[in-house]
């Protein structure tokens, strides 16, 4: 995300005041660390003293500086913790759109385990994406890598199973090279797809303790398999991901949406741009972008780069990349 465009307004200088001490430090972050990322994502210079913080830049550059500034002093003084990316996310999501409520996306948690924890959305599409997984029995999320498809989905499927909203939960993947490659590894054919499976294994254990997810898939309430394994189930009170869905061809997207039981809910999520299936071969989720869009129950979210949400250094190495072109070459090299 870079700085706002300073030419609809010329250099001035704001004041805002703030009540309380206690939460004022948090606004500003261990030695202004909070007000330094937003000085450098807006160009604007920030001053504190007291309670007060004193703006100079260009007009529309302070009044985004305000707006995220009053902002994140109310989700603090509703005792939501922000740390130095929430800033960033706060800054690029009024970058985006000026009139979106913060509060109102930060709060809305996910919660993942009986000890309280919970994961919130850090973008608009993302606020959009849980509640289109609240809202319908399918859906999609498509975009690049970073953006917390997968990982918004997984939370908001352990959450459900806590609610006891349904009664398993099943990760699928495509194993694309099932066919070919893997034929040559040790082992059976459990041990040669985990590879295709470990990131799921990974966002798993990042949300549950690692005893309480091994239980669970011991006990068949948590299922982490390749795609294939859907054939010829039908899954009822079940919530069943479907992830990196581009490299599914249309057959298996066709055979993995009519799985689908009473009482579950299915997210497919993948990057249309990144498929890895055979030449020749169509992917399943860009078919069914085009076949399924309209039918009433069925939502389609689409993600961008400026949803990425991992460390900042990557939104910066992405830029570089799309700079360079030519997949990530320069001067031919």
């Amino acid at each position: 995300m870079g700085k706002t465009n300073n030419s609809e307004g010329h250099e001035s200088t704001k004041k805002i005041s703030f009540q309380d001490h206690d939460f004022f430090r948090t606004l500003c972050g261990q030695q202004g660390s909070h007000l330094k990322i937003i000085e450098k994502k807006l160009g604007v210079s920030i001053n504190a003293r007291g309670t007060d913080i004193l703006l100079q830049g260009g007009d529309w550059d302070i009044e985004l500086a305000e707006k995220a500034l009053n902002q994140l002093y109310d989700l603090i003084k509703s005792n939501c913790p922000i740390y130095g990316n929430d800033v960033e996310y706060a800054v690029r999501i009024l970058s985006e759109n000026r009139s979106a409520d913060i509060k109102k996306i930060f709060m809305d948690s996910v919660l993942i385990s009986s000890q309280k924890k919970s994961i919130s959305p850090k973008s608009i599409i993302q606020k959009e994406y849980i509640d289109g997984i609240r809202n319908f029995d399918i859906v999609f999320g498509i975009g690049p890598a970073g953006t917390g498809k997968t990982y918004l989905a997984m939370a908001m499927a352990i959450s459900s199973l806590l609610k006891k909203e349904v009664k398993r939960v099943v990760l699928a993947r495509p194993a694309v090279e099932a066919g070919e490659k893997l034929g040559f590894l040790p082992g059976d054919l459990a041990e040669k797809v985990n590879p295709y499976l470990r990131p799921l294994y990974d966002a798993l254990h990042d949300m549950m303790d690692f005893s309480d997810a091994s239980r669970l898939i011991q006990q068949g309430v948590i299922e982490v398999a390749p795609l294939a394994f859907m054939r010829g189930r039908t899954l009822n009170g079940s919530f069943v991901i479907l992830d990196e869905a581009q490299n599914a061809t249309t057959e298996q997207m066709k055979m993995f949406l009519t799985r689908l039981g009473f009482g579950s809910k299915a997210v497919i999520t993948g990057d249309v741009t990144q498929t890895d299936l055979p030449q020749g071969k169509t992917s399943g989720l860009i078919q069914a972008r085009s076949l399924l869009h309209g039918i009433k129950g069925i939502k389609f979210v689409y993600f961008t780069r400026d949803d990425v949400v991992r460390h900042p250094l990557v939104q910066e190495i992405i830029d570089a990349y799309e700079r360079a072109g030519n997949g990530g070459t320069v001067n031919g090299q």
